[in-house]
């Protein structure tokens, strides 16, 4: 399955969740502090917009910005948070829409053209789709609404899996650890440090734990008495 369509559905079943929704639903919490569903909601469809964007500024060679600052991305969010459950979930769709659309044009070479992210990221075209991919998989648990990371896709789980311990890797405040997947028998190491615990558990678990999605239940430790606690990353 290409990246497209993968993207296609994984925002068909975030479309499916999100129609469930009623006025009440869309302003109960989210699993994100502070925000309430509808914010992840308008979130989810700004970042469309944002990566469309994007795939422009590749296609086009004009500069066209993600967004116009964190700041004001953040203003579009609070914006739209309140709306109705139905004018939510028709921004959601047809802000997919319009990153489809735009997908279908970029012609093969554009996707290594180098674009800037809002936050400053220079990186080919090519991560707005694997970052689009990724808003929409997590974004939809953040809902809290019977979606869980056990129903990410395999594929997703994995390379996103490699990505967080990369990050991890390099970050100041990481934690030592080794991770095993119980279910892909794999090894992650995250730091040098000879006695680091080891951590075993399903692969969308110990993902799902990384990125502050999960508080580690079904994890088991070895060498500590206690999960570490990763930064944020996510």
């Amino acid at each position: 399955m290409t990246t497209f369509d993968q993207i296609n559905a994984a925002t068909g079943h975030l479309l499916e969740t999100a129609a469930r929704f009623t006025d009440a639903d869309v302003r109960a919490p989210s699993l994100l502090p502070g925000w309430s569903r509808g914010h992840v909601l308008t979130h989810v469809a700004r970042n469309a917009d944002g990566g469309r964007n994007l795939l422009i500024w590749a296609r086009t060679g004009r500069e066209t910005p993600e967004y116009p600052s964190l700041a004001a991305r953040d203003e579009q969010i609070e914006a739209g948070a309140g709306r109705s459950a139905t004018e939510l979930i028709a921004d959601l769709r047809s802000a997919a829409v319009r990153f489809a659309m735009e997908y279908r044009k970029m012609p093969p070479e554009a996707w290594n053209q180098t674009v800037r992210w809002t936050r400053g990221q220079e990186r080919a075209a090519a991560r707005a789709a694997d970052s689009r991919l990724c808003e929409v998989l997590i974004h939809h648990v953040d809902l809290n609404a019977d979606y869980t990371p056990a129903q990410w896709p395999t594929g997703f789980v994995r390379d996103m899996l490699s990505r967080a311990v990369a990050s991890f890797s390099v970050r100041d405040g990481a934690p030592a650890m080794r991770l095993h997947t119980t279910d892909t028998e794999t090894g992650y190491d995250i730091g040098t440090a000879r006695l680091a615990p080891i951590i075993h558990g399903p692969q969308a678990s110990l993902l799902a734990w990384l990125m502050g999605r999960a508080q580690g239940t079904d994890l088991v430790v070895d060498g500590a008495s206690e999960l570490p606690r990763p930064p944020f990353l996510y």
